[in-house]
């Protein structure tokens, strides 16, 4: 890629970074195709947070553990008291719980992929043909709309579960306002709108921020190619940004975590 930075403006380098491995029977782009390099990241990374918990799983022991289950256990008992507080409505352990760790880990695995450098894995894929690629499947606000859903649908599947179909249909309808036939529309309305921000809100927070993150670290990389100069003031800046950056990719993770338990535990609790 330092050749390419030669030949590129800076708005077509930009570009080429922002572009995905796009595949599908639309134009590229359409709502029919695929962004490949987004489902190849995720469905490695799920992979390798499943084989991270059955190696945890294949060295615990039951007197002293080692430093690498004592870190795990530490990061378990941290989950479970944060769904502990939130969720008091059944056995944590569960679905609920489980879920939150699944989440945590498989959120700060995919965010983790933007401190790898932009123009090496380029540089990787371009040799295996594969041209446009960007690592960072939260950086794809399909990637984060999607989780999103997934728990959106939970949510509605326990709030059913838990109050029966007609005792969701007579919340839709008769909170938070009364149940006053007068009232249906507007308590439809206002259930409606909260129902629908909470998937736009839960994922575009995580979407935003890892998106910004991958701009600010391309900026970053084409100052430090303008010069002696520059480049110096752009590897303090690039250390600056990753430290702080270590920070949002364990933050917006725990964000999301911390949503994800909070509306499920919303589903149980009536108006």
């Amino acid at each position: 890629m330092a050749a390419e930075q030669t030949t590129l403006t800076p708005a077509e380098y930009m570009t080429h970074h922002l572009t995905f491995l796009n595949r599908g029977v639309a134009d590229h782009g359409g709502f029919w195709s695929l962004n490949v390099d987004t489902l190849i990241v995720s469905i490695i990374l799920g992979f390798a947070g499943l084989g991270f918990f059955y190696w945890i799983a294949r060295g615990t022991t039951t007197g002293v553990p080692n430093k690498r289950q004592a870190f795990v256990e530490f990061f378990f008992d941290f989950v479970d008291r944060e769904v502990k507080d939130i969720f008091h409505h059944g056995d944590r352990h569960r679905f609920v719980g489980p879920v939150a760790l699944t989440v945590a880990v498989w959120v700060v695995l995919m965010n983790a992929m933007d401190f790898l450098p932009a123009d090496f894995v380029t540089w990787i894929t371009s040799h295996l043909g594969l041209g446009h690629f960007r690592p960072v499947p939260t950086a794809d606000v399909n990637t984060t709309f999607a989780l999103a859903l997934s728990v959106w649908l939970l949510m509605i599947l326990f709030s059913v579960r838990v109050k029966g179909f007609g005792g969701f249909v007579h919340e839709l309808f008769c909170s938070p306002f009364g149940s006053n036939p007068v009232l249906w529309p507007v308590n439809f309305a206002f259930n409606a709108v909260e129902y629908l921000s909470k998937p736009l809100s839960h994922s575009l927070r995580l979407f935003g921020n890892m998106y910004a993150g991958e701009i600010i670290y391309l900026l970053l990389w084409m100052l430090a190619s303008a010069g002696i100069t520059f480049g110096a003031a752009a590897v303090l800046l690039g250390i600056g940004w990753s430290i702080f950056h270590v920070l949002i990719v364990l933050l917006q993770a725990y964000i999301f975590m911390m949503l994800t338990i909070v509306y499920i535990a919303m589903a149980h609790e009536s108006h």
